[in-house]
């Protein structure tokens, strides 16, 4: 797509997601905005635990909100206040754009005296966005495509690099593909944030033959139980007799631990042992990619990998990750798929059926057999 320039515009402020997952699929977007205003100073905003994951060689500079202490609608709205002070004091800004549907993320540009705020209208924000575009079906789209519709008109993919986009719909039959992401570039290990107290401890990558097991999520509806990873685990050591690296943050560490215990696992802990740019060389050396729906499923995805996820409540055509690692889902659509909750809200034998109804031996054959291993 060929460069562009606005000369009105030489300063551009980004709202980034919150969660690690969909600011990997905004990487597309981050992409065009750079071809959009080549030239433009582009800061992006965004909270502490996503800082590890911005695209430093997309955008000039990185601004981490401070941590809302909690409260009520006073200390919201103090908070608020707090942010968009942040925000002007590093502007001016020329244009805003909000990746967040929500009303706090539009009122912080407002407050912060953003010239001009884009964004998709919903969560009564409208009136405090100055290019306000229709939200009715921004919600059928897959997350990046829908990203990328914030982007001028002129600027907005249609079939694009990554690949998965026909004219009008997301189509699930074809796999996500990235010409190329740079991972040293992008999600350098000496960026700020993206070391944890071990800075100085190496992430060793095994030797020989091995897979990684991304056990976590922040949701029960996209975690596969752990009686299930552990007969996968079981079977993959049977099989193939590889090492499995256990992966995750301090959220995961507990769990690491604990599928590390049984030596017939062949299981190694490598939880909480660094930030997510650490994680590169692992993700890429290894056999293949165990994940739920989680952040660290799309990370290994941009990183290269094969990654094979056992899917639960969410929606793969509006959450799919991208490549140009190879991409595979096992899926058990019952009949309340997808609903898209973080929580199941069955009470009896059907809770987290779509998880559970995916068993351990299947998932390994279709492994070995997607990734030809």
């Amino acid at each position: 797509m060929a460069q562009t320039s606005n000369p009105e515009i030489t300063s551009v402020i980004v709202r980034a997601p919150n969660w690690i997952g969909d600011q990997v699929l905004a990487f597309p977007f981050f992409h065009y905005l750079r071809q959009q205003y080549p030239r433009a100073r582009i800061t992006t905003v965004c909270v502490a635990w996503v800082e590890s994951v911005q695209f430093r060689a997309l955008v000039d500079d990185v601004i981490v909100l401070p941590r809302f202490a909690g409260g009520g609608v006073a200390a919201k709205l103090s908070y608020y206040e707090r942010c968009a002070k942040i925000l002007k004091a590093k502007g001016p800004f020329d244009l805003g754009i909000c990746l967040p549907h929500s009303f706090s993320s539009a009122w912080i540009f407002k407050r912060a005296q953003i010239k001009k705020i884009r964004g998709y209208a919903g969560d009564g924000r409208g009136f405090l966005l100055s290019d306000s575009l229709k939200a009715e079906s921004v919600f059928q789209l897959h997350r990046a495509q829908a990203y990328c519709g914030l982007l001028q008109r002129s600027q907005r993919p249609v079939t694009d690099f990554f690949g998965i986009f026909p004219e009008n719909e997301f189509d699930p039959k074809i796999p996500g593909e990235v010409a190329q992401f740079d991972w040293e570039q992008n999600w350098p290990r000496s960026s700020p944030g993206s070391l944890m107290p071990s800075e100085n401890v190496p992430i060793k990558i095994p030797q020989k033959d091995y897979w990684v097991l991304a056990p976590g999520s922040t949701a029960d509806s996209r975690r596969w139980p752990t009686e299930f990873l552990v007969a996968f685990a079981r079977r993959v050591a049977a099989d193939r007799g590889w090492l499995g690296c256990v992966v995750g943050g301090a959220a995961e560490a507990p769990m690491g631990k604990r599928l590390c215990t049984d030596p017939e696992l062949r299981l190694k802990d490598y939880t909480a042992l660094g930030a997510i740019p650490s994680l590169g060389p692992l993700l890429t050396g290894a056999k293949f990619v165990l994940s739920n729906d989680s952040g660290l499923a799309h990370v290994a995805a941009l990183a290269g990998a094969n990654v094979h996820i056992v899917w639960g409540a969410g929606d793969p055509r509006r959450t799919k990750p991208l490549g140009p690692g190879k991409v595979q889902l096992s899926l058990n659509p019952v009949e309340c798929w997808p609903c898209e909750k973080n929580a199941c809200s069955k009470v009896d034998d059907t809770r987290l059926g779509c998880l559970r109804g995916i068993q351990p031996d299947v998932v390994w054959e279709e492994v070995k057999r997607g990734f030809r291993i």
